[in-house]
Parts: structure tokens; C-alpha cells; sequence
């Protein structure tokens, strides 16, 4: 093991951000008597961060150049047993990419902050969650054993409540807060289901020990059934992923999470929160490895979000929704390359990703500042000469994510549907047809989003909400109709420009290191004689440049130009075409408003019935059966039977005389009954 990795130094990466949590939420708040102001506060904790991101850095460079490898228990806090709960890092080349990928995302919010949140009276709170959220982050990546893993993923649950209600006066924040919440509890109870089972039949939490008697655990079936006990630990495990990184039909939490700030949307839902599932799922290759049967589920989970979610995105007007859903396609890509057991091409798309949406947030922010907080798109239009830099960084942005040829997100998505076209699991031709259907989709509503914000005729004056922003406050006529767009300070475009640049550059710099090289070399387990999409990607990719210049030959390449030139004719050049469509498909429309119906299901079927069963428990059996029969009947009875008793003992001579004489008789009559 290289001596370049101190436990001290990995200890400071998350105790960071910590730090300058603590500082901003005590000091800076109420709380602890506000006894610094917003500039101590928000240069604690982007020093916090910042510190953060260097060590991430240096400890990336020490694992890749100098091999660098630290697996060690820093402190063992209880034993039970055999089992051992500790808390320890494991650092590889995996956890290196995730620390220095949410350390710099995180950094860039947190200086994007300062120009968003200025007028906000939450400023030092606000700081001070997001880099709590940065510290549970780096906890779980960091993790060498699965209670730390449900330590953080719990901590990051936990914080994204607090962000996404973070305005707690707007009563839509409170339910989206609360949604998120339950529907992710509804996926952490098979993720503790899986972390159990595995504690149960491997005797152990530690990451590198379960992976030693991952042999052992494919041969028994679980109790009771003929289900091999490694698939139900795989899908159980992946049930959490599907909570928290939003996968159908454990999605309907993420939309309604853009009721909190721009800032944390892009925190929360660009490369943190949501690509823990991904990442977890990575790192527990080992064990999916051994099941098909869980790989064909995630495969096939992750085709539906891809396609499924994408289609929304083409019919919402809030800027951030809009986002949102391509966040969710995104994620259901990541997870059809978990599926095809792609699982070094799914963090390669983590971390593009992580970027240009990062990026996309950012600037969808950048532009609800610069037009006075409005976020529909219906009333923006002809924005790129009033914000020049939000303009080119957004769409930069925006050609990432549809995979144009060259850009960080064309090498990530072309390699995933080249691994999905080589799998042959159950249900990978569905998957295919997702992702590839998935390409047509994000493009155009991406550059839908791109053309009615940017390009077009301003219709600023026709915005019925101009004087609200998304605090929920009224600016009055300050912020109102005859205000033209303006650029946003440089602490907000500056960030943009940062993250632009590795949505260009990074894919081409780590395609070939992170898929083909010995990047992820024992860290990622995969059965290449079961599973081939890794080796028959090798042999279709040579390199960044020759992938790009045969990509503008592929089918992904045109079917992505397809759907900006329709975008483009439907909103620019015909814009009475949507309207006709709309009505046209009126069923089908009111289907996707509706986003399948899936939150009305959820709210009068599940949760209703949920309702009905407790109200019946409750009645029938806690007021009824315990407290009715066994708890009141039983005093009740021993009421009765003490009042007749009660009534033998009088206390009076002759009563006690006549129960004895009584007595005689009845046994004078029985024996002359035996007699006879």
C-alpha cells in the first residue's frame, strides 16, 4: 500500500465542509446568536469545500499516477457478535473520480450562491446546509463498509428534505419536501433489507469481506423459496437506487423537488443525491455480477425512466422541470449501463454528467435571475443578446447532453447504447430501442427549452406572473413587465464558464483511461465470458477522435439532429404547430400532464388505502381487539367474576352456617347416588 495516502489527510476531505457547516449554521443563525454575517459565513464554508476539492485532487492524482490504495477502519464502534460496525474509507480510483466530482460541483454552487441567495434572508442557512450535504456525500463514497454506506445515504436524505423545503412559508415546498422524503423511505426499506441479508449470510458490512463470500452466497436460495438469495440481495439493494436515484416508479419525488433553489437542484440532482444509486450499484459489481435475473430488472428499470421520463420533459413550461426530467432520462441511461453490466460506461456518464448538468442548472438559474425570477418559458424569448455568457455556456450545455459528437456527453452516450446493442440479457432489446428512441427525445426538448428561452420574439410583456418570483414573495414594480433580461453577476457566470469547460473536454480526456485502461482495474468486477458489452465495445473503440468522426455516421447522431431541427421548425419557424398537436393527441397529452397518472395512483390508491388499512388496524384491531377485548374485557371480567365472589363473602355467620349445610347435602346426595 503507497504511504501517500494518510488517513489524517482523507479524514479532512469530508470534515471540511463540516467545519464550515458548523460554523455557518450555529454562528452564522439565529440559532447561535448570529454572531458572524454572510461573508464570514460564505467564505467558511467555500473554504470548507474548497480544501475539500484540493485533497480530493491530490488524493485523485496519488491513485492514478502512484497507484495509491487506502482500505482501513478508522474507528470501530460496537461489536455484536461477529459483527463489526466501524467507520472506515476505502479509497480506489472509483471513490477518487466521485470525491473530486462532488467536491468541484459542490464548489462551484457554493460560489453560485453568493449571487443567487444575496436577497435571501436564509443566506447563512442555506450555506450552511449544502455543505452538510457535501460532507454526507463524501461520507458515503468514501465508505469501506455498508453502515457508513446507510450512514450517508441516509445524511444526504435527510439534508435533501431540509433544501428542497427549504423556503418552509410556501406550502408546495412542504409537500415536495415531504414526497421526496416518503418516496425515498419506500426504497431505503429494501435497501436495509439488502444491507441485512447480507449481514445475515455473509457474517459481515465490510465491503472487501461480503465480496469474498459473494461465491458462497450465489449457491443458497433464499428461506422459504427457489429464489437464488444473491438476486433477491441484488434487487433489494437496488430498490434504494431506485429511490434515490429516481428510477420508475420511484421517480415522482425529483420534479417537485425544484420547489427549492436553483442551487441545490443543480447540488442535489446533478452529481450527488441522485448518482448515489449509480454509484453504489457500481461498486457492489461483485455481487450483480452473479445474478442476470437482477441485472435484466435494473436493465429494464432504467429503459423505462430513460424513455418514459424523456417524453415529459417535452411538455413542461417551468425551465428547472424541464431539467428535471432530462435529469431523470439521464439517470435511466446511467442505469440501462449498470444493466448491460457497463458499469466503468455508467460512471463515465456519472461524471459527464455531473457536469453539463451541473452546468444546464446553473444556468437555467442564471436566466430566472436575469429575467426577475419568472421560469416559464412561454414568457422568455430573444434572451441571447441580453445574457451573452448564460447564453453560450447553456448551449454548450444543452449539446453535451444530446450527445453531439465531440462534447463530453456524445462519448458516455454513445458508449452506452453500443453496450446495451451488445448485451444479451432478457429485455436488452427493449432497452436498446429506449435509449436510441431516448436520443430523438432529449434532443428535441432540450432545444425546445434552448429556442424559446434564447431565440424568438421577447414576450416578456405577456407574462400574466411577472411580479413573482419562486420565493413566493411579490417584488412589486421593480421586477415587472418593462424590465429588459440583464447578465447575472460574476460570481453566478463564472461558475457557468467553469463547469462549460469539462463538458466539452472531459469525456475525450478520460474515455479511454476510465473504459479501456486499468483505470478501474479491480475495482469493477466483470464476468466478460457471461456478460460482453465491455469487449465488444473495445473493438469498436480506438480512440476519442475516431469515435467522434464515425459518431456523425450513426444513427444516434442523426436521430439527435432530427430532433433540433423539428424543435426548431415547431417553435421558430411554425409555433401554431404544438398548439394544433396538442389538440390533435388531446388524450395523450392530458396523459403526459398528468405524468402518467402515477402521483394520482400514489396519492388516492396508495396512500388512501395505506389510510384505510391503518384506520382499520387502528378501529378493528388496537381500539376494538386489544383495548376492547383483551385489555377492557379482561379488567371486565375480573370485575364480574369478583362481584359474584364478592357476593359468597358476605362476612355473616348464618350465610357461611347455610353454604356448609347446603354443602352436606350435595355430598350426601352424591354418594347415595354412587351407592345405588
Amino acid at each position: 500500500m503507497s504511504q501517500t495516502l494518510s488517513a489524517a489527510t482523507l479524514l479532512a476531505v469530508p470534515l471540511a465542509p463540516l467545519a464550515g457547516s458548523l460554523i455557518a449554521g450555529i454562528l452564522g443563525t439565529a440559532f447561535g446568536g448570529n454572531r458572524i454575517g454572510r461573508t464570514a459565513s460564505h467564505t467558511a464554508t467555500i473554504l470548507g469545500v474548497l480544501a475539500a476539492f484540493i485533497l480530493s485532487a491530490m488524493t485523485f492524482k496519488s491513485v492514478v499516477a502512484d497507484g495509491a490504495r487506502f482500505n482501513q477502519t478508522l474507528y470501530e464502534w460496537m461489536v455484536v457478535g461477529g459483527l463489526k460496525m466501524e467507520v472506515g474509507f476505502l479509497i480506489d480510483s472509483l471513490t477518487a473520480t466521485m470525491m473530486c466530482v462532488v467536491t468541484f460541483v459542490s464548489l462551484m454552487v457554493h460560489v453560485y450562491t453568493i449571487g443567487y441567495m444575496a436577497e435571501d434572508d436564509g443566506y447563512d442557512r442555506f450555506f450552511s446546509y449544502i455543505s452538510l450535504f457535501t460532507f454526507s456525500m463524501l461520507m458515503l463514497v468514501m465508505s469501506n463498509n455498508f453502515l457508513q454506506l446507510f450512514f450517508g445515504w441516509e445524511a444526504v436524505g435527510l439534508v435533501s428534505y431540509l433544501l428542497i423545503g427549504f423556503w418552509f412559508n410556501k406550502p408546495s415546498a412542504i409537500f415536495a419536501n415531504m414526497k421526496a422524503f416518503l418516496v425515498n423511505r419506500v426504497g431505503d426499506f429494501g435497501f436495509i433489507l439488502g444491507i441485512g441479508l447480507i449481514a445475515a449470510y455473509a457474517g459481515t458490512l465490510n465491503y472487501a469481506d461480503a465480496f469474498a463470500k459473494a461465491g458462497e452466497l450465489s449457491t443458497l436460495t433464499f428461506p422459504g423459496t427457489q429464489w437464488m438469495l444473491i438476486t433477491v440481495i441484488c434487487i433489494c439493494l437496488f430498490i434504494g437506487a431506485m429511490g434515490k436515484s429516481a428510477q420508475f416508479p420511484l421517480h415522482v419525488w425529483l420534479p417537485d423537488s425544484m420547489e427549492g433553489p436553483t442551487p441545490i437542484s443543480a447540488l442535489i440532482h446533478a452529481a450527488t443525491m441522485v448518482t448515489a444509486g449509480i454509484f453504489m450499484v457500481a461498486r457492489m459489481s461483485p455481487l450483480f455480477e452473479l445474478s442476470d435475473t437482477a441485472l435484466s430488472f435494473v436493465l429494464v428499470i432504467g429503459a423505462i425512466t430513460a424513455l418514459f421520463m424523456g417524453f415529459l420533459g417535452i411538455i413542461q413550461n417551468d425551465i428547472k422541470r424541464v431539467v428535471a426530467y432530462s435529469t431523470l432520462s439521464q439517470l435511466g441511461y446511467m442505469t440501462v449501463a449498470l444493466g448491460a453490466s457497463a458499469y466503468s460506461v455508467a460512471v463515465f456518464h456519472l461524471m459527464t454528467h455531473a457536469f453539463f448538468k451541473a452546468l444546464l442548472f446553473l444556468a437555467a438559474g442564471s436566466v430566472i435571475m436575469g429575467l426577475h425570477h419568472n421560469q416559464d418559458i412561454r414568457w422568455m424569448g430573444g434572451v441571447r443578446k441580453y445574457m451573452p455568457i448564460t447564453w453560450i455556456t447553456f448551449l454548450l450545455g444543452s449539446l453535451a447532453l444530446i450527445g453531439t459528437p465531440f462534447f463530453a456527453g456524445f462519448y458516455s452516450k454513445d458508449a452506452i447504447i453500443e453496450a446495451v446493442h451488445a448485451s444479451h440479457l432478457p429485455g436488452a432489446g427493449f432497452a436498446y430501442f429506449a435509449v436510441l428512441a431516448g436520443v430523438f427525445v432529449t434532443a428535441f426538448y432540450s432545444f425546445r427549452l434552448y429556442f424559446l428561452v434564447f431565440h424568438g420574439k421577447e414576450r416578456y410583456d405577456r407574462n400574466p406572473d411577472a411580479h413573482h418570483d419562486d420565493h413566493g414573495h411579490d417584488h412589486g414594480h421593480d421586477h415587472g413587465h418593462d424590465h429588459k433580461p440583464h447578465e447575472s453577476p460574476w460570481v453566478v457566470w463564472l461558475p457557468l464558464v467553469l463547469l462549460a469547460i469539462p463538458s466539452v473536454v472531459i469525456g475525450a480526456m478520460a474515455l479511454m483511461p476510465m473504459l479501456f485502461g486499468d483505470f478501474f482495474q479491480g475495482v469493477i468486477h466483470v464476468d466478460h465470458e457471461k456478460h460482453h458489452a465491455m469487449a465488444e465495445l473495445a473493438e469498436e473503440i480506438h480512440g476519442w477522435v475516431p469515435m467522434a468522426l464515425h459518431g456523425f455516421t450513426a444513427l444516434p447522431f442523426w436521430l439527435a439532429l432530427a430532433g433540433v431541427a423539428l424543435s426548431y421548425y415547431m417553435y421558430m419557424v411554425n409555433p401554431a404547430l404544438p398548439a394544433a398537436i396538442q389538440r390533435a393527441v388531446q388524450p395523450v397529452y392530458k396523459l403526459l400532464d398528468n405524468k402518467y397518472y402515477l402521483d394520482w395512483f400514489n396519492e388516492n390508491i396508495l396512500a388512501r388505502g395505506a389510510r384505510m388499512l391503518g384506520t382499520g388496524l387502528w378501529k378493528g384491531g388496537d381500539r376494538a381487539l386489544i383495548d376492547g377485548a383483551v385489555v377492557n374485557g379482561s379488567w371486565k371480567l375480573v370485575g364480574w367474576f369478583s362481584g359474584v365472589v364478592r357476593w359468597l363473602q358476605s362476612g355473616y355467620l348464618y350465610h357461611y352456617a347455610l353454604v356448609m349445610i347446603l354443602g352436606v347435602f350435595v355430598l350426601m346426595t352424591y354418594f347415595v347416588w354412587l351407592n345405588k
